[in-house]
């Protein structure tokens, strides 16, 4: 990996970092206002949800970057391993193609407040909150691509507490439970 890969992956990780931190703390300024004063900022609510959002599309971005993204494997194990990858290519382009269609109709989202110049509770224009559907959705259609041509990134069949027990070795079931 190219150093200014690796520098993109510091600075999206960097960046989702910082929006969960300031998803946490203002959330949690809410909820301590609300029920030491009675109320809280009223530009918050409307504030935090945008953040969700962005916090959302950065994440599967990030996910879809590291192959870390949802996918239905169960059958897919069972094929031969010319076919596994076959099928991985058909699923991540399938994949890539949603994602493109709903770039495209996040676009359109964002042309119609670009035109109507409306802004949001907290003074920032909509088209601009919105623009990260449309940028996210196009950036992880890109990725999809990439990763369909790509090696896995993760081993097909491995459950979960192998996944986050990893010793470096793949569990059998003849050594006992993994710790």
């Amino acid at each position: 990996m190219t150093n200014w890969v690796r520098w993109l992956h510091r600075l999206e990780n960097g960046v989702l970092t910082v929006l969960v931190l300031i998803l946490v703390a203002l959330a949690g300024a809410q909820i301590f206002m609300r029920n030491v004063f009675g109320g809280g900022f009223s530009w918050a609510d409307p504030f935090l949800r945008t953040l969700v959002v962005w916090t959302a599309m950065l994440g599967a971005l990030a996910a879809v970057r590291d192959d870390k993204h949802i996918a239905v494997d169960v059958l897919q194990r069972f094929l031969p391993a010319g076919a596994q990858r076959a099928v991985r290519i058909l699923t991540l382009l399938f994949a890539a193609g949603i994602c493109a269609a709903l770039a495209w109709y996040g676009w359109g989202l964002v042309s119609v407040d670009l035109d109507g110049g409306a802004k949001s509770d907290f003074g920032l224009p909509n088209w601009l909150l919105e623009s990260i559907l449309p940028v996210g959705f196009g950036l992880m259609a890109v990725r999809f691509v990439l990763r369909a041509f790509a090696t896995p990134a993760h081993v097909p069949g491995l459950s979960a507490p192998e996944l986050l027990h990893d010793t470096g070795c793949v569990n059998t079931g003849d050594e006992g439970p993994a710790r």
